[in-house]
């Protein structure tokens, strides 16, 4: 096993190799893990009974996973990661805005995870947090370092493992059902239920930044309806199992959010290390996608400046720096995490919803997958270094979210005389979208097709 050698740049179509087929276990594996269950779980916190939790699940997902498939075609049609694609719409400096906001994300996520695992071993090991923190993040960087044919590995022996052993979850999880008043259709707050499909579309909508650099190495002639498909059903089908075990727990273990990995794995009584062992696993392997994006993300800031290659050696230095940042981060973190993960999904939805609304209308829309690739590397390139169309519909549409915007520190006027209801996510997408697609699309029609140029 060898350190992967390519990083942001364009893959040639010799080096490129697989099947659609094999981005369902990438994503399922990806799913299946400790903090999808505690998305599911939060639900119920939330105030939402079984069937409005289930219809949340439902909606927030579909609508999350759509956008992702949707940006995973682009990986073997570019064959670029998710982000640089972005310098096509931002301008090559330009992308570096949307992309701070991206390492927020990666950050969060790792951040969640390592706790999620930290408390999880503590539950099993008297060993002090601080040093579960270091070996997860230790373990973290390591499979990120050798990069996309280890994650994709560890995504397909994860896949199997945790079907066989969740499926036994399920079965113990139902011998003793919730009564059936958890499932009625009852009378609920709206501002409960939009909130809940905002979690869940907007958790499910995470790896739209990443989606595409796992299915970049993908032959360019693949079926992007096949892309797309596989890289549904993963997501959508282990979020849908995940997020409804979630709440189920929650429902039937009222302090399940106090230490959810032990309270899964008490579930197997005796056999308990056996779920332990596969909780932390699944932590790991999700955990590796936000220090591999985050590396990304890192060398997509820095390239513009200086044309720097990334070899081995400059590899190994930048995971370092996020590895050392995640546990820093991760100890400091260490407080309540229900709520600190619930506000950083919020947060994480308003500049996430108008980047995607943006990123797809210029993929599907405008420039119909026409882009010339080696200008996305260059400053001067037809791409330029900003684009001020991009940039102002981005910075446009998190403003207008504000308003509308309910969470635990801050409440718009719009939220809260509609009684609290979290519209943000909603008003992001047609303003991000609208104010990107005309004056972009008057830009085009004046400049011709050489801004839709092919590599």
């Amino acid at each position: 096993m060898e350190i992967e050698q390519r990083t942001i740049d364009f893959i040639p179509e010799a080096e490129r190799y697989g099947k659609e087929r094999d981005l369902f276990p990438v994503w399922f594996g990806a799913n299946v893990n400790l903090t999808s269950l505690v998305t599911g779980a939060l639900l119920v916190s939330m105030g939402l009974n079984l069937f409005w939790a289930v219809f949340s699940i439902v909606v927030g997902v579909s609508i999350g996973t759509i956008l992702v498939a949707s940006h995973s075609v682009q990986g073997p049609r570019l064959g670029i990661p998710q982000m640089i694609q972005s310098r096509a719409q931002f301008g090559v400096l330009g992308a570096i805005f949307p992309m701070l906001f991206v390492m927020f994300i990666y950050f969060g996520f790792s951040v969640s995870n390592t706790l999620l695992a930290a408390q999880t071993v503590s539950g099993v090991v008297a060993v002090p947090r601080s040093v579960s923190i270091v070996v997860f993040t230790l373990l973290s960087f390591v499979i990120a370092l050798y990069g996309y044919k280890l994650i994709h590995d560890t995504q397909r022996w994860l896949t199997w493992i945790a079907c066989a052993i969740y499926a036994v979850v399920f079965v113990i999880v139902l011998s003793n059902p919730p009564s059936l008043d958890y499932w009625l259709p009852i009378a609920t707050k709206p501002a409960l239920v939009f909130a809940g499909i905002g979690v869940t579309c907007t958790f499910a909508l995470s790896f739209a930044p990443y989606v595409a650099d796992y299915s970049r190495y993908l032959p360019s002639n693949v079926s992007s309806k096949k892309v797309f498909w596989y890289t549904f059903a993963g997501i959508a089908v282990a979020l849908f199992a995940m997020m409804l075990l979630g709440a189920l727990l929650a429902v039937q273990i009222p302090t399940f959010s106090d230490n959810s990995g032990g309270s899964l794995a008490m579930l197997f009584g005796s056999f308990s290390p056996i779920l332990y062992v596969l909780i932390v696993y699944a932590l790991l392997c999700i955990n590796v996608f936000n220090f591999y994006g985050a590396f990304m993300a890192v060398v997509t800031t820095i390239q513009p400046f200086g044309n720097m290659r990334f070899g081995s050696t400059q590899r190994a230095v930048v995971m370092i720096a996020i590895a050392i940042a995640n546990a820093v981060l991760s100890y400091f973190g260490d407080g309540d995490f229900s709520t600190m993960f619930l506000n950083f999904i919020f947060l994480m939805s308003y500049a996430l919803i108008p980047w995607t609304a943006i990123n797809l209308v210029d993929y599907y829309v405008l420039r119909r997958g026409k882009y010339s690739v080696a200008d996305i590397f260059d400053p001067d390139g037809i791409y330029g270094r900003y684009n001020p169309i991009a940039i102002g519909a981005f910075v446009v549409a998190i403003l207008a979210e504000i308003p509308f915007i309910s969470m635990y520190y801050y409440t718009g006027p719009v939220a809260a005389y509609l009684g609290n209801i979290d519209l943000a996510w909603i008003v992001g997408v047609p303003v991000g979208a609208g104010l990107y697609y005309f004056p972009m699309r008057a830009r085009l029609s004046r400049i011709g097709p050489v801004q839709t140029a092919t590599r």
